[in-house]
């Protein structure tokens, strides 16, 4: 099996942000965001994939979470491209039904390098979770995708606890990741007719 790995580092004078990953590890991660909320969902997204993990980041919270959450999209979506490399061999697509009590959530993903984000969630009511404030993951997820190339659909089927909601995205998307990340073995070269992506 491959080790690909992938270690980035972004630092500006709002944030300073590490992320370490393994494609091919055994959902073990180490994350510090100072956003508790985000490390669980990281946390989730890390160990439904399978993915060894490490996020140290600093940012000007006292400010908002904006800039801190954005940068990590932005840094996580790099380190995901350079781990997965040059694509050979992988299924490139890749998708995922989770429920989470109430809620059901689908993601479906492709790294395709062309990156588009669908982000399909009409939530029950607008909210905070603690200080969180949620339309930030739209914002992230829209900084991985910019980053990492890959083409992304988020759909909320219907739910109603929003963290819930998010805890089916994050599982969703680390599946789907997952999935699409894989390597098959029939596969001769990248998954493609033009011979590349």
């Amino acid at each position: 099996m491959k080790n690909r790995k992938a270690h980035i580092e972004r630092k500006t004078t709002e944030t300073n942000v590490s992320v370490e990953i393994c494609i091919d590890g055994e959902g073990n991660n180490k994350i510090n965001t100072k956003i508790p909320f985000l490390d669980h969902m990281l946390n989730l997204f890390a160990r439904h994939g399978m993915f060894n993990l490490a996020i140290e980041a600093e940012g000007d919270l006292e400010i908002d979470f904006h800039h801190t959450v954005e940068d990590i999209g932005i840094v996580l979506g790099q380190a995901i491209s350079q781990a997965v490399g040059d694509k050979k061999g992988i299924k490139r697509y890749g998708n995922a039904l989770i429920p989470m009590d109430e809620t059901l959530a689908s993601v479906a993903l492709d790294l395709s390098g062309r990156p588009y984000l669908s982000y399909n969630i009409t939530f029950p009511k607008k909210g905070r979770i603690k200080e969180f404030d949620t339309d930030l993951i739209e914002d992230f997820f829209q900084a991985l995708v910019n980053n990492s190339g890959i083409t992304l659909h988020i759909n909320l089927q219907y739910g109603r606890n929003i963290h819930h909601i998010f805890e089916a995205i994050f599982k969703a998307f680390g599946r789907a990741l997952d999935e699409a990340t894989s390597i098959d073995n029939r596969v001769s070269g990248v998954p493609s007719t033009k011979g590349t992506l």
